[in-house]
């Protein structure tokens, strides 16, 4: 299936923004100039600066952020950027979708954020549903005791409305969701 010009973007804009700016030149707070970004994907995508600020500043999962003539990724990161995403202090409970083997690996290991910065939650479980569909047919909803958690010197950041990033959670402040029982 033949993914739509939005998506095949908005993929290649995370890519280079997240992980590899191929020569892009980056702040240390992950933003590079539009039009720099725009002259990188039109060497493999015919694209307008119009598709581009659309894709930042509409979508389901706000994943980049604008300010001026620059343009960042918020979260999902692998290269060290500097993100001052505000503490939250008030959320109590968030969740993390995922396969089956990986939800009990991390129900006896706890939650890494493997080759990123940090742990992706959702404050919602349907939020982390569709996280987990991207990986598997069936995904096993993971519940996080963030008040627990914050009680004992953890912190969590609020990236968007719908992402939520924390860094290494052990297992004893996780749980299957009540759905998953």
């Amino acid at each position: 299936m033949e993914l739509n010009l939005k998506t095949r973007v908005s993929r290649y804009m995370s890519y280079l923004l997240r992980h590899n700016p191929q020569n892009l030149k980056m702040d240390l707070e992950g933003f590079v100039d539009i039009d720099e970004l725009l002259a990188k994907l039109r060497l493999l995508i015919p694209v307008d600066k119009t598709l581009v600020v659309d894709i930042a500043r509409t979508g389901d999962k706000k994943r980049f952020e604008i300010r001026g003539n620059k343009i960042r990724a918020l979260y999902g990161h692998t290269i060290p950027v500097r993100l001052e995403h505000e503490e939250d202090k008030a959320v109590r409970i968030l969740y993390h979708g995922t396969t089956e083997s990986a939800a009990q690996r991390i129900l006896k290991e706890g939650l890494e954020p493997m080759r990123r910065k940090f742990v992706h939650l959702s404050p919602t479980i349907e939020g982390a549903i569709y996280v987990g569909l991207r990986r598997t047919k069936h995904p096993v909803v993971l519940e996080i005791n963030a008040e627990a958690a914050r009680h004992d010197g953890f912190k969590f950041y609020r990236a968007t409305d719908k992402v939520y990033l924390s860094t290494s959670l052990p297992s004893k402040y996780i749980r299957k969701s009540i759905l998953e029982s």
